[in-house]
């Protein structure tokens, strides 16, 4: 049974929230974030023997960057991911990257504890192309609003213990939440697995909703964690501290998506679409006439947001033009108020 908070209950859970950090001056990404340029490094361990459980403890490695300032860090290794940490899924899982010592203060890498590394799942090129067309959906939201995931673009060499090539592929990494958060001048909401529609912030969940019909993305919700998970799912909360309304929902985690269309990706279960690919407008009716704002917002970026897409370093020319194509659907379906009531009416009552 869906819990429905309160206004009451919702300010008593997120009173007990706990708020990590001191506020940062907002739109002050750090050094790592601060730059689209593509860096390359190479990341030494042993990557073959990590375990995928949960709950294993990390293994110790190298992170070693290249280029005019080049450094060598020790890091600690781990598995992450829920459907990409599975064997049957990715031989090369995502990584958690946990810097183990203080670094200099002209580091790269200033200021961070540790980083989610998006990988390259299989050895196929159209992986490759699959985790470049993630890394363009991070971009495009970006583009969008502040209250965003930054995302760093890298070639990474990996290597065994001995020093031994495993691959080269492109990653990135993706900025810590709570680093969103200061940038924006808010804190991450953490203690609640559930929230009402009522506590969003209406344009912020409108943008959200409509970003992920775009990308036709549904694996998310904005207002439910998987069970004893924070709230949401493939999305965080930001605030002002101990907020219980006005809240935003940051999204994550595009590789279900159709602009991605991974080989894995399946609609979820309940959502009655063919695949991914088929889009299905998943916002709340209640934010029906903020959607109607997005929609000619993001209809007046077309050129801008067409150009991200070919822009993003080593697409190839069919990932380019597929994407471009899939995107000008979008467009077209968003091209007058009435496609835009059209594409609402299979928005979800609160």
């Amino acid at each position: 049974m869906r819990m429905i908070f309160t206004a009451a209950s919702a300010a008593l859970a997120f009173s007990i929230l706990s708020i990590s950090g001191p506020a940062l001056a907002a739109d002050t990404p750090k050094p790592l974030f601060a730059s689209d340029e593509v860096i390359a490094f190479t990341l030494s361990g042993p990557l073959g023997g990590m375990s995928r459980k949960a709950d294993a403890k990390p293994v110790s490695g190298i992170l070693k960057l290249a280029g005019s300032a080049p450094e060598t860090l020790p890091v600690a290794l781990s598995t992450r991911g829920i459907t990409r940490r599975l064997q049957q899924i990715c031989a090369f899982p995502p990584i958690r990257v946990e810097f183990t010592e203080k670094r200099g203060a002209a580091s790269l890498f200033k200021g961070q504890k540790q980083l989610k590394l998006v990988t390259h799942c299989q050895s196929g090129d159209r992986y490759q192309q699959d985790l470049l067309l993630e890394y363009a959906a991070y971009r495009l939201y970006n583009a969008l609003t502040p209250e965003s995931f930054k995302v760093r673009l890298a070639k990474v060499d990996y290597a065994g213990e001995n020093g031994s090539s495993i691959t080269s592929r492109y990653g990135f990494f993706i900025e810590d939440v709570d680093d969103v958060a200061r940038r924006n001048g808010q804190k991450r909401l953490r203690g609640a697995n559930k929230i009402s529609a009522s506590q969003i912030e209406p344009a912020a969940a409108a943008r959200f909703a409509v970003f992920q019909y775009m990308i036709s993305n549904l694996d998310w919700a904005m207002t439910v964690g998987p069970p004893g998970v924070d709230c949401c799912h493939n999305s965080r909360l930001l605030g002002a501290k101990d907020a219980a309304t006005n809240l935003i929902t940051v999204p994550y985690d595009f590789d279900y998506s159709g602009l991605v269309d991974a080989s894995y990706a399946l609609p979820p279960d309940g959502i009655r679409v063919a695949n991914v690919r088929v889009r299905r407008y998943r916002g709340f009716c209640s934010h029906n006439e903020q959607a109607q704002a997005v929609a000619a917002d993001l209809l007046a970026r077309r050129a801008e947001m067409l150009r991200i897409v070919d822009q993003t370093p080593q697409l190839s020319d069919g990932s380019r033009q597929r994407a471009a194509s899939y995107l000008g659907e979008f467009f077209d379906q968003i091209s007058s108020p009435a496609k835009v009531s059209e594409m609402l009416k299979t928005c979800l009552a609160p």
